[in-house]
């Protein structure tokens, strides 16, 4: 039996990290092979891929260019990572994918989801995720957790209208994507838990 895919998505600061450990977990728990992986990154090329998108010194890195990166860097992770261990019947748990091309750079760049769309279909096909959970957070909230113990990078120290943006698409996703489950981040995390914890039992119990 194939594995499945599992991925995080939001705004900064809304507790990817946190709850991807859960997820991990409870799939473990579940008696299944499990690989936690990144967006951008993932692999050695992603990894370095990484470290120039998220550098406050590219500053002058354009939309295009950005968007590019990241698709090349998602490019390498699937074919070197998450197809390999989904046909081997590993469940792939990703923090970010394709989602936060369409949030980041269609929404938050202003380049369009039909770009990023055409994108997603060159680099992807038809492969999609079979859940994505967007944790949901105000903005300011989000940000100020974000940055309240580390430097900001450079996608952190964008404006407030850019995130505006970036959650609002992820929004319109929810809406249109049968496969993605929003869960309100800004309840007290043991809330939030009990909702990763039936999404993902949800998932579990179709096997």
């Amino acid at each position: 039996m194939k594995g499945r895919f599992i991925t995080i998505e939001g705004v900064e600061g809304v507790g990817k990290s946190t709850n991807l450990a859960l997820v991990a977990d409870l799939v473990r728990e579940a008696g299944h092979k499990v690989i936690v992986t990144r967006e951008p990154g993932g692999t050695r090329t992603g990894e370095r891929i990484r470290e120039i998108l998220l550098d406050k010194e590219e500053a002058g890195m354009t939309p295009m260019t950005e968007l590019l990166l990241m698709f090349a860097s998602r490019a390498q992770h699937v074919e070197e990572v998450i197809l390999p261990a989904l046909d081997a019947g590993t469940w792939v748990i990703s923090d970010r994918f394709t989602d936060s091309s369409f949030a980041y750079q269609g929404g938050g760049r202003q380049l369009g989801i039909e770009r990023v769309a055409a994108m997603q279909q060159l680099v992807l096909g038809a492969f999609r995720p079979d859940l994505t959970l967007l944790l949901d957070l105000d903005v300011q909230t989000g940000l100020e957790r974000a940055t309240a113990n580390t430097e900001a990078d450079r996608f952190e120290s964008e404006q407030r209208a850019f995130f505006e943006r970036v959650r609002q698409v992820f929004l319109e996703l929810a809406k249109s994507n049968p496969w993605y489950e929003v869960i309100d981040a800004g309840r007290p995390l043991v809330e939030v838990q009990a909702s990763v914890r039936a999404a993902v039992s949800s998932l579990l119990d179709r096997q």
